[in-house]
């Protein structure tokens, strides 16, 4: 806690400084938009956003503030403090949900853009099912570009066929764990995680959780209905004890994308993480259904994790009309289909053309469009960040001792203090 406490200071600090002298530069025509995509497959496909706006807006000056972290922690440290001292950028990226609401609209930070998405038609073509994630009393306040899926288990279809370990459609707890014993007994980690930035363990644990309880359950545990040392909880914490037993033991060293080269090359059999990784396979040269695959993760199959990218309007932009026109580039149907091709993602809007999407793609929207639409916690929209810190801190312990009964006392305290 305290490592990342101190990361995060001094990125805050580095990051005001360069701030302070950029801003010498604000010219009339120009856009400072700020996110977290800085590497992989993200910073591939803001490029790709970016150069839609400048081929339609050629005289703006594009400052793409970036910082990396899995899931925005310290990007949004970053901005908060930037917000705080009335300094904010024109446009940035946030997960709808508790995010967006509680630590922006609800502070007046925003603005709402229900004008654009008159102007520009998006009422029809973005799912209602999103839209109460993005308003708050009947106002919208943001432009979903890119719908990730977070509850999908990856695999290394070469190494797996080596060993004669099948997949199917979907697969069990048991399978998984029996399948990583034999990989292990070949000498080969069974699962790669990388908790250098212990959100990735958190997202293992949160999916885990949703396999055991369900999504009534998840509903019910966010509601206060069911309790964090409940039976079921204690369950999902047990079997999040067996993964962890089963994870490569160089964890504590790697972050995402490093547990990703692990099974890319052949370390590893399987990874847990979002569909920003998909990005990352293809860079690697590595062709889906040939060297990798992938399946809901065991007990999610009815249900689709929802980590979903967009951008907001900063109240008292420096660039109001610039912002908008980004607004307006984000949400379009090119930018869309450009942007969630390279990253992973399905576009937020419905009215895309699927051909020109791949197979992960395809089985991914038709998962959006069936199944239940889960909010994940540890990205920010089903929590507010207290118990996504809480979760962390949390898991982090568990990690290192196992303990089920601490794990629970531990998010039943957080819980409470929730409701206070």
């Amino acid at each position: 806690m305290r490592i990342r406490l101190l990361f995060i200071a001094l990125v805050i600090a580095e990051q005001l400084s360069a701030l302070s002298v950029s801003s010498l530069y604000a010219g009339e025509d120009r856009l400072e938009l700020y996110s977290w995509w800085n590497a992989g497959g993200d910073s591939v496909a803001l490029e790709a956003l970016v150069g839609l706006y400048k081929k339609a807006n050629p005289g703006t000056e594009v400052v793409s503030q970036t910082i990396g972290g899995t899931g925005g922690i310290a990007a949004r440290a970053v901005l908060q403090t930037r917000l705080n001292a009335g300094n904010p950028p024109d446009t940035w990226q946030s997960h709808p949900g508790w995010e967006l609401f509680g630590q922006y609209v609800d502070r007046g930070y925003c603005e709402p853009i229900d004008s654009v998405y008159d102007s520009e038609g998006w009422n029809h073509v973005f799912p209602a099912n999103l839209i109460p994630l993005l308003s708050e009393r009947g106002r919208k306040y943001e432009v979903l570009v890119g719908i990730h899926r977070g509850n999908v288990l990856w695999y290394d279809k070469k190494v797996l066929d080596k060993l004669h370990i099948h997949v199917g459609a979907n697969l069990s707890f048991d399978a998984l764990i029996a399948a990583c014993d034999k990989l292990e007994a070949a000498g080969i980690s069974g699962i790669a995680v990388g908790d250098l930035e212990i959100t990735n363990s958190a997202q293992v644990f949160e999916n885990t959780l949703i396999g055991v309880i369900g999504p009534d359950g998840w509903t019910d545990l966010f509601d206060g209905k069911l309790q964090w040392d409940s039976p079921q909880v204690k369950l999902a914490m047990q079997m999040f004890g067996e993964i962890v037993d089963r994870q490569n033991p160089d964890h504590a060293s790697l972050d995402l994308y490093g547990a990703l080269r692990e099974l890319i090359s052949g370390k590893a059999g399987f990874t847990c993480a979002g569909d920003w990784t998909y990005g990352a396979f293809l860079r690697s040269n590595q062709k889906p259904n040939v060297d990798f695959g992938w399946v809901c993760y065991p007990g999610t199959d009815n249900s689709f994790v929802v980590i979903a990218d967009g951008f907001t309007l900063a109240k008292g932009a420096p660039d109001r009309d610039e912002a908008l026109r980004w607004l307006k580039i984000v949400g379009s149907k090119e930018a869309q289909e450009q942007f969630n091709q390279i990253k992973g993602s399905i576009p937020a809007r419905t009215d895309v053309d699927r051909a020109k999407f791949d197979p992960y793609h395809q089985w991914s929207m038709d998962s959006f469009l069936k199944d239940r639409l889960i909010p994940s916690c540890v990205h920010g929209e089903a929590a507010p960040p207290s118990m996504q810190e809480a979760v962390n801190d949390a898991v982090a312990q568990f990690v290192k001792d196992r303990n089920v009964d601490d794990f629970a006392s531990a998010m039943v305290r957080a819980a409470q203090e929730q409701q206070m």
